[in-house]
């Protein structure tokens, strides 16, 4: 059966979201390596009022694993990244 992860990466800078989204995708790499039944999709958030739903911080990166802030401020490792998505499965 497959699954998506859906993936929200929220900050108001481009610069911020853009290496969470490098990480994200290099994190999912070897996740799928592991579930190659996964899929991701990923939704960049850059409106202060959307992000303020999820975090009271608007310009460092917030992510979002199936609807569940899983970091917000500071930028997270690969590692990390990788044990979220075990864990929002």
């Amino acid at each position: 059966m497959s699954m998506t992860l859906h993936i929200k990466i929220l900050s108001i800078q481009y610069p911020e979201r853009y290496v969470v989204r490098r990480l994200v995708t290099a994190a999912y790499e070897e996740f799928s390596a592991e579930r190659p039944d996964t899929k991701m999709e990923i939704i960049e958030i850059s409106d202060a009022a959307l992000i303020c739903q999820y975090a009271q911080v608007l310009f460092q990166p917030t992510l979002v694993i199936n609807e569940k802030v899983v970091c917000s401020g500071p930028f997270p490792t690969k590692g990390e990244v990788v044990q979220w998505m075990r864990e929002a499965l």
